[in-house]
C-alpha cells in the first residue's frame, strides 16, 4: 500500500479517519461458535456496535472475552458464524497498512522494553506506512493524550504497569481506527489513570469511534458505556442498557415511612422491628428522624405481607420506594448457574 504523503497528518485533535457515519454500525458479529480441541469457548455470540457508541462486555474469568475480542481483530477465526468491521472480514494490521481496528491488548508484554516509549509508538506507526516525521509527530500527541509526555525519553522496561497500559492505549490509536478494543484497560491502573483511560474513550466514541469495553470492574461502566453484554461460559446472557442490567436483580429492599401516633425514634423503631420480625429486617437510616427506615424482605416474603403486618400493629404508612439493587448485585444474577 502506497505510503501517506508527507504531512498529510494533522494530529492536533482526536478524530476517526473513516466515512462511516454516526450511527452506522460498525462493529458486527453473528452467531459467532469457536471451539478448541472441541470444546466451545464462544457460544453462538451476536454484537452490533454503531459508530460513537461504546458497549462494555462483561464477564467473569474464562467467559470468553478475550477470545471473542481476539476474533473482532481477526487473530483467530470463528468456527462458525460471521464477523465485519467497517464493512469488511477483519484481518490483522499488515506493514504499511493502515487498520480499522485498534487493540489494546490485556498484556503488557508486547513493546519493545528497551526502547523508549516514544520510539516503542513511532516503531508501530512505521509499520503502519508513516514517514519517521510523521510517525514521531503522531507518538509525541498520543503520548500527551495518556499523560505520558515526560515519560518518553524512558525505556519501557522502566514503565510501571499503569503506564505500560496507557502506553498501550496510545498504541491502538495510532491510526484512528473505526473500532477500538479495550481489553481490560484500567485494570491494576490507579484512579487518576483509570480516569484519563476512560475520558479518552469518552472523547473517541464522541469522534466516531465504536468501542467495545471488556472488563470485571462492574463498577466502571456507570457512565461510560450506552450498552452492556454479559457473557458467561461463552454465552451472552443478557443485552441491553446498563439500567435495564441493574433491574434484572430482584429488589429485596425498600425504603418505608411509617407513623405510630406520636412514637418517634427508638421508640417507632421497637414498634416496626416488632411488626415485621418474621417478614423482614430493619434498620433505622442514619441521621434520619422522620420514620424513615429500611426494610429487607425475608426469603419467600412478597412486599404485601410486610403491609399486612404494618396495618395490623398500628403502623401508619407514608411512603414507600424500592431500594435498587447495585449492578454488581444484577451482574451476578446474570451470570449465575441456571
Amino acid at each position: 500500500m502506497e505510503r501517506p504523503a508527507k504531512g498529510a497528518f494533522p494530529w492536533g485533535s482526536l478524530r476517526v479517519n473513516n466515512d462511516i457515519n454516526q450511527g452506522d454500525a460498525v462493529i458486527q458479529a453473528r452467531h459467532v461458535w469457536r471451539d478448541f480441541s472441541g470444546t466451545f469457548v464462544v457460544r453462538d455470540v451476536s454484537l452490533e456496535v454503531p459508530a460513537g457508541a461504546i458497549h462494555a462486555l462483561l464477564g467473569p474469568n474464562g467467559a470468553g472475552k478475550t477470545t471473542l475480542l481476539r476474533i473482532l481483530t481477526g487473530l483467530i477465526e470463528p468456527t462458525l458464524g460471521s464477523v465485519s468491521i467497517a464493512g469488511k472480514a477483519p484481518r490483522p494490521a499488515r506493514s504499511g497498512a493502515p487498520s480499522a481496528i485498534g487493540l489494546v491488548s490485556s498484556s503488557d508484554r508486547s513493546f519493545y522494553l528497551r526502547l523508549s516509549g516514544l520510539e516503542n509508538l513511532a516503531f508501530f506507526a512505521r509499520l503502519h506506512g508513516l514517514r519517521r516525521k510523521d510517525a514521531l509527530q503522531r507518538a509525541r500527541q498520543l503520548l500527551r493524550e495518556v499523560g505520558l509526555e515526560r515519560a518518553e525519553r524512558q525505556r519501557a522496561f522502566e514503565y510501571s504497569h499503569g503506564m505500560l497500559k496507557r502506553l498501550g492505549f496510545a498504541r491502538a490509536l495510532l491510526m484512528e481506527p473505526a473500532a477500538l478494543l479495550v481489553d481490560e484497560a484500567t485494570h491494576d491502573l490507579d484512579p487518576e489513570g483509570a480516569r484519563t483511560i476512560r475520558e479518552l474513550t469518552r472523547r473517541l466514541a464522541a469522534a466516531g469511534t465504536a468501542v467495545v469495553w471488556t472488563t470485571q470492574r462492574i463498577e466502571e461502566i456507570q457512565g461510560l458505556a450506552e450498552r452492556v453484554s454479559v457473557l458467561a461460559k461463552g454465552e451472552i446472557r443478557f443485552s441491553g442498557t446498563v439500567p435495564q442490567l441493574t433491574e434484572r436483580a430482584a429488589t429485596r429492599g425498600y425504603i418505608v415511612t411509617l407513623a405510630n401516633g406520636g412514637a418517634s425514634g427508638r421508640q417507632l423503631f421497637d414498634s416496626v422491628a416488632a411488626a415485621v420480625r418474621s417478614h423482614a429486617t430493619v434498620s433505622m437510616i442514619q441521621g434520619d428522624v422522620d420514620g424513615r427506615f429500611e426494610l429487607l424482605l425475608s426469603p419467600n416474603v412478597v412486599l404485601g405481607d410486610v403491609f399486612s403486618a404494618l396495618a395490623s400493629s398500628d403502623l401508619t404508612l407514608l411512603g414507600c420506594r424500592e431500594q435498587r439493587p447495585g449492578i454488581e448485585e444484577a451482574f451476578l444474577k446474570v451470570t449465575e448457574d441456571d
